[in-house]
């Protein structure tokens, strides 16, 4: 008898839940997207060791970093947390430069491989720049998609807000518009080197 008790109040539980979930769609928001780039910082230096590559690497810091504002309405018995503004930062803030010690500072050879470096420090700065469009179309896809919470309690809105939070950060439109960043390096910075011919390094040594 306790266990069809037990059912019967779960399924109740369950049902109530739903209503209040169904109920706090009403206040479903288009949220309002900002979308910026970080300032970036070039830093050059020379490991003080022999680098494992020919003359020189670039390592770029991706900035992608999601904040969230919730809107709040009260219902009977709860409220309902909804996504009202989405701001988004996404870019590099820096480039680290690495230069082989063999090449030494103020030297026709040194500036050539910085030269080089500095065109894949443009490549990186073109996925976001030739992006964009893509970068607005997923992340606006990705929030319009998230529907509201209902909570029971005051004390239970920040969660909610956290929820919402997650479920944008791992919406697959976020996940694939994150490997298409990845990609895209990989592939821009590919054409730097296929296109370098070398020549202006070899002038070094004429």
């Amino acid at each position: 008898m306790k266990k069809i008790i037990y059912l019967f109040l779960s399924m109740f539980l369950c049902i109530y839940a739903a209503k209040a979930s169904d109920d706090c769609l009403d206040y479903k928001l288009n949220p309002k997207i900002t979308i910026t780039t970080p300032n970036w910082e070039k830093n050059v230096v020379q490991p003080l060791k022999k680098m494992n590559v020919l003359h020189g690497n670039v390592i770029a810091t991706l900035v992608d970093k999601f904040e969230i504002t919730g809107d709040i309405t009260s219902i009977e018995d709860g409220f309902c947390v909804a996504l009202k503004n989405v701001d988004v930062v996404i870019g590099y803030s820096d480039f680290l430069v690495q230069i082989d010690i063999s090449h030494k500072q103020n030297t026709c050879s040194y500036d050539a491989i910085l030269q080089h470096e500095d065109e894949h420090i443009k490549a990186y700065l073109s996925v976001i720049d030739d992006n964009q469009d893509l970068l607005n179309k997923s992340i606006k896809s990705a929030a319009d998609s998230i529907v509201p919470i209902f909570v029971h309690d005051s004390k239970d809105i920040e969660s909610a807000i956290d929820k919402l939070h997650e479920e944008l950060e791992k919406h697959p439109d976020i996940i694939l518009l994150k490997q298409h960043i990845k990609a895209d390096e990989e592939i821009r910075n590919k054409y730097v080197d296929l296109h370098d011919t070398g020549e202006t390094l070899k002038k070094c040594t004429e």
